[in-house]
């Protein structure tokens, strides 16, 4: 039977309590005194640089000296930027599949949906249901409290507990996350906490030595070792993010937490795995920290992400399509079809294009691409160097706004003060070219409502123009004004061309 490997993201989602019995070696004669000998070798002095090497014990072949002359000590850096790695536990709501209760996670491609549609899962309907839990891992980036993780870390979170090493528990805020590249940003109030150091993961190679710590199974701080496998690569559905491939073993819990180099210098969020089990296999994933901290910039700044696109499809370029196409070798993104009336269009891309460069930077594949269109800001020019019919040439495109997917507003608990975890609707910021399709000045559309909304009569594709006569133009504007508000809101909508205030009970 053919196999076929999936990625994985690694939060932990627990349905039920499952107890997996483990069987521990006892250690041998021999195992024990190497573990005493370990025990009595002399510590690393504390003025020792982070990345310490210990002295090889193997010797070289004679008349060729050895590549690699020793094996890293972590212990400093684990010591020195444990500390800033933190326990994530999430509280999150069950998805209910026909108004009946789900077990969390299942597909509609799952056998036994239609059955669980029909019936609901064993213990009730969902309103008598406990609460789903996770758990992941973060990292503390500036000392008053902000944190990077996934953003499928804390998805659908109704409550976010973070635990640092010192055993201090704090109720978190989602400040933002963004499912496009799994970077989500949350704060919690504290001062003076130890943070970690930011890294280039752009001078990574492969080959070189990273270790993560997380909360694998919730084993909170724990460290794993290995080395760098690849770099920029590209996983199915997720074009947006060059990956670091690693042979670290990060397992379910490890999701959110950092990769060090020897440096002691974070250069990755640990994201995903390939595996056939579910467990890690060999081959982890780790989004560079240079894309996390971009989105993190946004999401701190304006609550969403902002990202260019020029509207054409792309396919990868073979050795079969570089000889047809008179290119010296397989590179670049072959252009597959242009959207009528897109920025690609209008700067006189044509399909059959392919694209080899933009701004500057090499395209080699074709999955590369829009992750390098996405960082160009909307609304400003990108160079293309474009191969078409036998020749080089640059075309200046215009960049236009990505649609980005819906954010979920005031689904945390640590919000219940503001009255935003009882607004309940779930909107998406609208980009210029959807504002003039409908002919809008608002900057949020709803996409989803619940509770007070539903109750309120508001309903999906409403245009939130303002809140309590003050209008509103982004998510973080709309949380601060939901804040100030004591027991109901007036939210100014448009629907269908027509502009109405709509009452919503909060309180």
């Amino acid at each position: 039977m053919p196999f076929t490997m999936t990625a994985q993201p690694l939060a932990r989602r627990i349905a039920a309590v499952v107890l997996v019995a483990g069987t521990l070696a006892a250690c041998s004669p021999q195992s024990s005194t190497a573990a005493s000998a370990a025990d009595e070798s002399p510590a690393p002095s504390a003025a020792a640089p982070v990345a310490a090497v210990a002295q090889s014990t193997a010797a070289p072949t004679a008349g060729r000296p050895a590549i690699v002359q020793g094996l890293p000590d972590f212990t400093s850096l684990v010591q020195q930027y444990g500390p800033a790695v933190v326990n994530i536990d999430v509280v999150a709501q069950r998805e209910a599949v026909g108004g009946l209760q789900a077990p969390p996670g299942l597909s509609p491609d799952d056998p036994f949906y239609e059955f669980f549609r029909r019936f609901g899962a064993p213990g009730g309907r969902g309103g008598n249901a406990p609460p789903a839990r996770g758990e992941g891992s973060g990292f503390i980036v500036t000392p008053d409290g902000y944190i990077l993780t996934n953003a499928h870390v804390v998805a659908g979170a109704t409550e976010v507990t973070v635990r640092l090493t010192d055993r201090r528990e704090f109720i978190a805020k989602v400040i933002g996350s963004d499912k496009r590249t799994d970077v989500a940003v949350i704060k919690i109030d504290a001062k003076d906490l130890p943070t970690v150091r930011i890294g280039d993961p752009s001078t990574l190679r492969a080959g070189e030595w990273v270790i993560a710590i997380g909360s694998p199974f919730g084993f909170d701080n724990s460290v794993t070792a290995g080395i760098v496998s690849g770099i920029s690569r590209s996983l199915p559905e997720d074009n947006y993010v060059p990956f670091i491939q690693t042979d670290v073993a990060v397992n379910p819990g490890n999701s959110g937490g950092p990769l060090f180099n020897l440096a002691g210098e974070v250069v990755g969020i640990n994201s995903q795995i390939y595996s056939r089990t579910g467990g890690y296999m060999g081959l982890s994933f780790a989004i560079p920290i240079d894309v996390a901290n971009g989105v993190r910039d946004q999401l701190v700044k304006t609550g969403r992400v902002s990202r260019g696109r020029i509207g054409v499809t792309v396919q990868e370029m073979n050795a079969q399509f570089a000889e047809s196409f008179g290119l010296d070798r397989p590179r670049g993104a072959l252009v597959g079809s242009v959207e009528e009336g897109g920025p690609g269009a209008k700067a006189g891309l044509e399909p059959g294009d392919v694209i080899l460069a933009v701004n500057g930077k090499p395209v080699e594949r074709s999955a590369q691409l829009p992750g390098l269109i996405a960082n160009v800001k909307p609304g400003t020019d990108a160079v293309l160097e474009v191969w078409r019919n036998d020749a080089t040439k640059r075309i200046t495109v215009k960049v236009g706004e990505l649609d980005e997917p819906l954010q979920k507003v005031a689904l945390n608990k640590a919000d219940e003060d503001t009255g935003l975890s009882r607004l309940g609707v779930a909107v998406r910021p609208l980009n210029a070219r959807e504002q003039a399709q409908v002919e809008t000045t608002g900057a949020l559309v709803i996409e989803e409502v619940d509770g007070p909304a539903a109750i309120a009569g508001l309903q999906p594709g409403d245009i939130i123009l303002g809140v309590n006569g003050r209008t509103v133009e982004s998510v973080t504007d709309l949380q601060a004004a939901v804040k100030k508000s004591a027991k109901s809101v007036a939210l100014r909508i448009q629907r269908n061309g027509a502009e109405i205030f709509v009452p919503v009970r909060i309180g």
